[in-house]
C-alpha cells in the first residue's frame, strides 16, 4: 500500500506559531479531511506539503523515499489544487485539455466525462465555478500524481457539480491517496475516511460532527 507521510512539520511567520509538530499520513485509496477555522493553517499546510511554502521543519516520506521540499514537484508523487484557478481564461476547454494530455486516449477520458460534453466548447474565462472545479478536478486527478492535495473543492459551487466531484473523488480514491480541505463540511464528511481538525496550531483526530463542535470548529447550532 502506498503511503504519504509528512512528519515534525513545523511553520510560524515570526514569532506566531502556525503549525506545530504536525503529523499527517495518506494511504492510497484514502481521503483525509482537514478542517480548521480562518487563519489556523489548513492551506498552509497542504502548500507545505505540496512544497510551495517553506516549512521551518519537515520530513516527507513517500514509501520509503525520504523527498525534500525542493524536490517534491520535480517528483511528480504529490498534485496540488490551489483556491485560484491555474487556467488560461481565454482558451476554450477542449483546447486545454490536449495541453495537459498529448495522449488521444487519456483526452477522451476527460471528453467523455460526466457533464464535460456540456462545456467543452466554453471558454475558461465562462465557465461556472462548479465548471471550473470539476474540470480542474479532472485535470489534476488524471495525472499521474499518487496523492493529491486539494485546498476547497467545494467552496462555492453549484450543487450539482458537488455531487459530480464526490462521485469522481471517490472514483479517484482507488488509485491515489486524497487530503483536501474545506469549509462545506458536510459535503467533506460524506466521503472522507478519516479526519482532523487544527487548533491552536496542532492537528486532532475527529470522528464526526459532533468532535467540530467539541474542537469549537462548529457551533453547536450550526
Amino acid at each position: 500500500m502506498d503511503l504519504l507521510k509528512v512528519t515534525d512539520l513545523n511553520k510560524s511567520y515570526g514569532k506566531k506559531s502556525i503549525l506545530r509538530n504536525i503529523n499527517l499520513e495518506c494511504k492510497v485509496g484514502e481521503i483525509i479531511g482537514i478542517f480548521g477555522r480562518n487563519g489556523t493553517g489548513k492551506s498552509t499546510l497542504l502548500k507545505l506539503i505540496f512544497g510551495t511554502v517553506k516549512a521551518d521543519s519537515i520530513l516527507i516520506k513517500v514509501n520509503s523515499e525520504i523527498i525534500s521540499q525542493k524536490a517534491i514537484i520535480p517528483s511528480k508523487k504529490i498534485g496540488y489544487l490551489p483556491q485560484d484557478t491555474f487556467l488560461p481564461k481565454e482558451r476554450k476547454v477542449r483546447e486545454i485539455i490536449p495541453l495537459f494530455f498529448p495522449n488521444g486516449d487519456d483526452q477522451d477520458k476527460i471528453f467523455y466525462s460526466p457533464q464535460v460534453s456540456s462545456f467543452e466548447k466554453t471558454k475558461i474565462g465562462k465557465l461556472s465555478l462548479g465548471q471550473l472545479r470539476y474540470l480542474e478536478l479532472l485535470i489534476i486527478g488524471n495525472l499521474k500524481h499518487q496523492f493529491l492535495m486539494l485546498d476547497e473543492p467545494f467552496s462555492m459551487i453549484e450543487p450539482i457539480y458537488k455531487d459530480v466531484i464526490k462521485s469522481l473523488l471517490l472514483e479517484l480514491k482507488k488509485t491515489k491517496g486524497i487530503i483536501l480541505t474545506d469549509h462545506y463540511y458536510n459535503d467533506v464528511l460524506q466521503i472522507t475516511d478519516k479526519n482532523f481538525v487544527i487548533k491552536d496550531s496542532e492537528i486532532i483526530e475527529i470522528i464526526d460532527k459532533s468532535d467540530l463542535v467539541k474542537y469549537e470548529y462548529l457551533r453547536s447550532n450550526e
